[in-house]
């Protein structure tokens, strides 16, 4: 059930990749076509993904940013900047306009972040449905009816475990990939900007693991003192967890299956999108 769950996840974030690397639409939208939009303000990038009525994907972009720290925004006006020119952008390759779009922030980090999350939304034109949290997001996308969810942002592990298609415990752990940049930059006494481009060579990836590899395990360690709270399938998603052994060493570390989609960093945002009704 799990690897079938993935298979259809894998498909559709294959699609949505194509998309956002080759800046074209999967199809033309027709006049006053209900469309869904999902923003994603993460510590590392701001996505902006575009689902039609069925939530199938029409469209997508990102632009890396340094606006966002633990998962709440510090730069408010960096984020209303670049979400615009991703809004901007999408309307002219769509050909419409986006009136709408749903938003998402760390568990538990209260109505605050909430509110300013919504704020940047509606600071580009659109009306914001709504704020949900990350791993919920993920979830959705996934269509995990039971399991575990751990979203790994560039600030934050954030950890919701479903069963029966409803959230039954949600934590958040300030630790992410942000934490794999400032391992990097201070083994190799260099800039934070630095370290991010090196944590991102897929050439030095080897290298670059064995050095954030104990960040990992205490992201793996945070779920496993959750205990007997945990419900299999565990599925990591988010843009830190995209090193080929990450999902390895958070097996041995919880001593279960761990599994991960294709293209980790699109999963929440694509889950967000879903929620703009």
């Amino acid at each position: 059930m799990e690897k079938e769950i993935l298979k259809n996840s894998n498909e559709q974030l294959k699609k949505f990749a194509m998309i956002v690397n080759g800046d074209k639409p999967m199809r033309k939208v027709k006049p006053e076509e209900k469309l869904k939009a999902g923003v994603d303000l993460g510590t590392s990038s701001i996505v902006l993904t575009v689902l039609d009525s069925k939530n199938r994907i029409v469209y997508g972009a990102y632009e890396y940013d340094h606006a966002v720290q633990d998962g709440i925004v510090v730069n408010f006006m960096e984020s209303v900047n670049i979400l615009r020119r991703l809004k901007e952008k999408a309307e002219k390759v769509l050909g419409c306009e986006l009136k709408t779009a749903c938003g998402a922030i760390p568990p538990k980090t209260g109505e605050k972040s909430a509110k300013v999350v919504a704020n940047v939304i509606e600071e580009t034109g659109m009306i914001c449905t709504g704020i949900e949290d990350e791993p919920t997001a993920a979830a959705k996308f996934l269509r995990l009816v039971n399991g575990t969810v751990v979203d790994i942002g560039g600030g934050t592990t954030g950890i919701s475990v479903f069963k029966n298609n409803k959230l039954i415990h949600v934590i958040d752990e300030a630790t992410g990939g942000f934490h794999m940049t400032l391992v990097l930059g201070g083994r190799y006494k260099i800039k934070n900007d630095e370290a991010e481009q090196l944590k991102r060579d897929k050439d030095k990836e080897a290298e670059v693991y064995a050095v954030i590899k104990p960040v990992v395990e205490k992201m793996a360690a945070i779920v496993q003192n959750m205990g007997a709270e945990v419900i299999d399938p565990v599925i990591v998603v988010g843009g830190a967890t995209n090193f080929t052994e990450f999902t390895n060493t958070f097996s041995k570390t919880l001593k279960r299956k761990v599994y991960k989609p294709l293209y980790p960093q699109f999963v929440t945002p694509l889950g967000i999108a879903m929620f703009d009704d």
